[in-house]
């Protein structure tokens, strides 16, 4: 199982939005974060959210029982570990 936090600010709305746009996962509020959940891989695309370079790596708040795959100017992807 693959999960991660992302903080609840403006900037990173069009994570959660990409991100929500998979029927794979699963998305629920946890005091400011949004954790993402995953039976298989987390795999979010940089220039779908609409994210700058700044806001795109900073946008991953945590991981649970997880690790990053991926994380740079294309994608981010998250797998269990």
């Amino acid at each position: 199982m693959s999960r991660m936090y992302v903080l609840d600010v403006p900037e990173n709305e069009g994570v959660i939005k990409v991100a929500g746009a998979d029927p794979g996962n699963e998305i629920e509020k946890v005091g400011p974060y949004f954790r993402i959940t995953q039976p298989d891989e987390i795999a979010i695309d940089r220039r779908a959210t609409g994210c700058r370079h700044a806001v795109w790596y900073s946008a991953l708040a945590g991981l649970e029982h997880s690790r990053v795959a991926q994380h740079d100017k294309d994608a981010l992807r998250v797998v269990d570990r």
